[in-house]
C-alpha cells in the first residue's frame, strides 16, 4: 500500500454520536474522486484507547502508520473530568491507502473524543453506538487503570481485549493483583510482556541449565524484572527463586546467579510494531496470565 492521503479532519463541540457518525461518511465522500463511489471502509476491528492527557502526544505517536496494517476505527478517549464542563468534543479523520489492483483505496478512521465532567465516568454508553458490530473490540489503557473505577469496569464490559503497559505502572508488583482479577473477563496483554520476548526466547534456550537457577538479576525496567521473575517461577514450579533489579529503560541484560546471560539477536522493536503485534492476538495467554499470578503472589 502507499503512504496515507492527508485528508480534512471535522471537529465540533458538545456533539451528539449521531453528529460523529455523519461526520465520518461526509469525510468518506469527500475524499473520493467526483464521481467515484466512496473509499473502502475494511475494518478489522474497533480499536480503543484510553489516553489522559499526558499520555496523548504518545498514543498518537504509537498509532501513526497503524491504519495500513491494521485498518481499523480507531477511537481516542481523553478524559476530563475536572475541565468544569459536561459534554462531549470530538475531532473526526480519515487515513486512506491506495491497494494495487483496486480502484479504491481503504480508509481507516480515527475518532477523538474529550470527555468532559460526568461524561469520563460513563464511556461505554459514548462509545458503544460507534462500535462497528461483529467486529472485535480492543481497549489500549495508558497509564495504570483505575482499578475498581466504573469507567475501567464498563470498559472491559464491552471489549474483548485489554491492552496496559505495566511499566506505565507504580508500586510494582502490587498492581498485577488487581489485573489478574480482569482476566475472565477479557483476554489481557501486556507490552512491557511482550519486550522480554526475545530474552525469555534466549533463556528458554539454555535449558536444563536455568533448572537451578536461584538469583535472577534484570538491568530494565521494573515491569520487566517482574515479569521475567514470574515467568521463571511459573515456568519451573519454584517460589524461591530470588530478584535483584537495576532499573534501566528498556531490558538491557540479565544475569543468572551472577553470570550474565548472551545477548540476543535483533533489535528491540519500535511502540507501533509493539501495539501492532498485539492487535494481531485475539485469545488469551496462558504463559503471561501464569507469570502475572506468580509475581502477585510474591
Amino acid at each position: 500500500m502507499s503512504a496515507p492521503v492527508d485528508l480534512e479532519s471535522w471537529t465540533g463541540e458538545d456533539v451528539r454520536l449521531a453528529e460523529v457518525e455523519s461526520a465520518l461518511g461526509q469525510l468518506r465522500a469527500a475524499s473520493s474522486p467526483q464521481g467515484a463511489a466512496p473509499h473502502m471502509r475494511t475494518s478489522v476491528m474497533t480499536h480503543l484507547a484510553w489516553v489522559p492527557e499526558g499520555w496523548l502526544e504518545q498514543a498518537r505517536g504509537a498509532l501513526a502508520g497503524m491504519g495500513e496494517r491494521h485498518p481499523s476505527r480507531t477511537i481516542l478517549l481523553v478524559p476530563d473530568p475536572d475541565s468544569g464542563k459536561d459534554r462531549v468534543d470530538a475531532t473526526v479523520s480519515i487515513e486512506c491507502y491506495a491497494v494495487p489492483g483496486v480502484d479504491r483505496d481503504v480508509c481507516s478512521e480515527v475518532v477523538e473524543l474529550r470527555l468532559h465532567g460526568k461524561r469520563a465516568k460513563a464511556p461505554a454508553s459514548l462509545v458503544e453506538p460507534l462500535l462497528i458490530s461483529d467486529l472485535p473490540v480492543f481497549l489500549r489503557w495508558r497509564g495504570e487503570p483505575p482499578w475498581g473505577a466504573p469507567e475501567l469496569d464498563q470498559l472491559v464490559g464491552v471489549v474483548d481485549r485489554l491492552i496496559v503497559d505495566s511499566t506505565e505502572w507504580d508500586d510494582l508488583p502490587y498492581p498485577y493483583r488487581h489485573l489478574l482479577e480482569l482476566f475472565e473477563r477479557a483476554a489481557v496483554s501486556d507490552i512491557a510482556w511482550a519486550r522480554t520476548s526475545r530474552w525469555r526466547t534466549l533463556l528458554a534456550s539454555l535449558w536444563p541449565g536455568v533448572a537451578d537457577v536461584g538469583t535472577i538479576r534484570v538491568r530494565g525496567t521494573h515491569a520487566q524484572a517482574c515479569l521475567l521473575l514470574g515467568w521463571l517461577r511459573s515456568r519451573l514450579g519454584r517460589d524461591d527463586i530470588a530478584l535483584e533489579h537495576v532499573e534501566a529503560e528498556r531490558l538491557e541484560g540479565i544475569d543468572l546467579d551472577g553470570q550474565p546471560a548472551p545477548f540476543p539477536p535483533g533489535d528491540p522493536p519500535q511502540p507501533s510494531d509493539v501495539l501492532s503485534d498485539e492487535l494481531d492476538r485475539f485469545t488469551r495467554d496462558p504463559v503471561y496470565e501464569a507469570a502475572v499470578r506468580a509475581v502477585a503472589a510474591s
